[in-house]
């Protein structure tokens, strides 16, 4: 019989080997390839909730807003290439036009002139996300909606529900 010493040791022996054997097959460096973003949201994630939980000021709250949206950013690049970052650069300004929003949103009382600045960074980051996206596939999105927006001014839009037209008579 082996006393309870032992087992642990054994325990922290295999976990260790499991760990070296998974380090050396690449799974941590893929993991950390791949996932990295992830710890920048988490890291956004806890700022806010140590606002959340009255520990800290309004103030943490935009750089929470930052981290969070850059980590959501960094996650689309980082599966489908880097490549869109040549496109998506207007999201890190809207970044921080967020975490400022936020701070407006919940610092008691309301600073001055905060809403005006965040309302101006969201606007112009996605003023030029638009103009980006245009010379990718986004125009033919553009072209898409705009069709279906006419259409259903055509069709579906003003019409009393429940009244049949009479031709105009």
């Amino acid at each position: 019989m082996s006393s309870k010493n032992d087992v642990r040791l054994g325990l922290f022996i295999v976990v260790a080997g499991v760990v070296i054997l998974l380090g050396k097959l690449g799974v941590f460096g893929f993991l950390g390839r791949t996932l990295w973003p992830l710890a920048v949201i988490i890291v956004g994630i806890l700022v806010h909730m140590l606002f959340f939980s009255n520990r800290v000021r309004a103030y943490v709250l935009i750089p929470g807003g930052v981290l969070v949206v850059y980590g959501l950013l960094f996650g689309i690049c980082n599966l489908w290439g880097w490549g869109l970052m040549s496109y998506l650069w207007p999201i890190l300004m809207f970044g921080v036009a967020v975490g400022v929003y936020e701070y407006y949103m919940f610092e008691k009382p309301k600073p001055e002139g905060v809403l005006l600045i965040a309302l101006l960074l969201g606007v112009v980051s996605l003023v030029l996300l638009f103009f980006t996206l245009l010379h990718t596939g986004g125009i033919y999105v553009l072209a898409l909606l705009l069709i279906a927006i006419g259409i259903w001014f055509i069709f579906g839009r003003g019409k009393p529900k429940g009244k049949k037209w009479n031709g105009g008579w």
